[in-house]
Formats: structure tokens, C-alpha cells, sequence
């Protein structure tokens, strides 16, 4: 699955619920594939919009390696009690900054199933719980740091996605060029 970056619309979205009548096996293989996309880029959450879709629904897996499925997270409490951790993020790949937020949460969702959970999380489960609901109003933890960070980051971001999209239309020419080629020499052989 493509992973999505600060940049592109889709990282910026305000997510719509699911229902819970479209939670099914197409939906759980979904669940799947964000897992095996989010090992495979050495990540511990990916939420929906991070793979395109503007829905809320995130995965993670922490330290306990559990797998866990959040449909429609609520954060209902969090501590008083703030830490510091050095986060990143697969959309901002290359990049970390020191945030501060809660050291525990407890939080209501639906599970890949469609049944209700209440979970009370600290340390870095209740840091990717935050980190990836924040994605789901879009939010990236950037925002929740320093602002000249936040500034300089984007604009890298920004440079990036315009590279990466001129080698893209590049590469499209190339294959025309070629395309073409090969066209024109089977015109010559008829």
C-alpha cells in the first residue's frame, strides 16, 4: 500500500465514522494489509488517511506486539501527568521531534469486529493511540511541537512531494518516448 505524506490533501482530512455495518472480512483484510504495510516500513501505527482513505480507523502495534484494530477511537480521559518521547512518523519519513502529551489515556472503540472496547493505555501505547487518532482529525504530531520545526519540516515535505512528482511525470515521458519507438518500428515491418 502507498503510504501517504505531509503534502499530499489526504494527511489534512477530517475523517468520517464507519458504520458499523461495513465492518466485515473485506474490511478486516484491509486491517491486514495495514499491518503488513506498517512492518514493512518499520512503523508501530498507521491510520486510514495515512494510506488514503478518510475514515477513522487506525492500527498499531506497540511494545507488547499486539496487534490491535481502533474503529472509531474516542480518547475519554487522559492523564495530568505529561511525557516527553521522541516521536516520527511514516508520513514524515526522515524526521523526529521531542512531544509532550499525556502518559495515559483510556479509550473507547470498536474493534475489528465491530464490538465495543474500553482500553486504559500508558506508555508507548498510549503514545500511538494519540499519535494516529491525531491523523484522524488531521493532525501530525509536528503541529503539537515547535512551530519553526513544524515550518521547516512542511516546506522539506512540500520539496520532496515536488520532486517526486516532476520524476513521475518524467517517467511517464520516458515510456511514451518508448512506446512510441517500438510502435513506429512495428509500422515500418507491416
Amino acid at each position: 500500500m502507498k503510504i501517504y505524506k505531509l503534502g499530499e490533501d489526504i494527511i489534512r482530512a477530517k475523517c468520517e465514522s464507519v458504520d458499523s455495518s461495513e465492518i466485515n472480512d473485506e474490511m478486516r483484510s484491509l486491517f491486514n494489509e495495514m499491518f503488513e504495510t506498517m512492518i514493512a516500513a518499520d512503523g508501530v501505527g498507521l491510520a486510514a488517511p495515512q494510506i488514503g482513505i478518510a475514515r477513522r480507523f487506525f492500527v498499531l502495534i506497540a511494545d507488547d506486539e499486539v496487534r490491535r484494530v481502533f474503529i472509531n477511537p474516542q480518547i475519554i480521559s487522559t492523564s495530568q501527568n505529561l511525557v516527553d518521547y521522541d516521536e516520527g512518523c511514516l508520513s514524515l519519513p526522515g524526521f523526529s521531534e521531542n512531544i509532550r502529551r499525556p502518559e495515559k489515556v483510556t479509550v473507547q472503540a470498536l474493534d475489528e469486529n465491530g464490538k465495543p472496547f474500553t482500553l486504559e493505555a500508558d506508555g508507548l501505547l498510549a503514545r500511538i493511540i494519540q499519535h494516529e487518532n491525531d491523523h484522524l482529525d488531521g493532525i501530525v504530531y509536528i503541529d503539537r511541537g515547535n512551530p519553526e520545526f513544524a515550518a521547516k519540516v512542511t516546506a522539506q515535505m512540500k520539496k520532496r512531494l515536488e520532486r517526486a512528482a516532476k520524476k513521475e511525470v518524467e517517467k511517464a515521458k520516458k515510456a511514451a518516448s518508448i512506446a512510441a519507438k517500438i510502435a513506429a518500428k512495428q509500422a515500418k515491418k507491416k
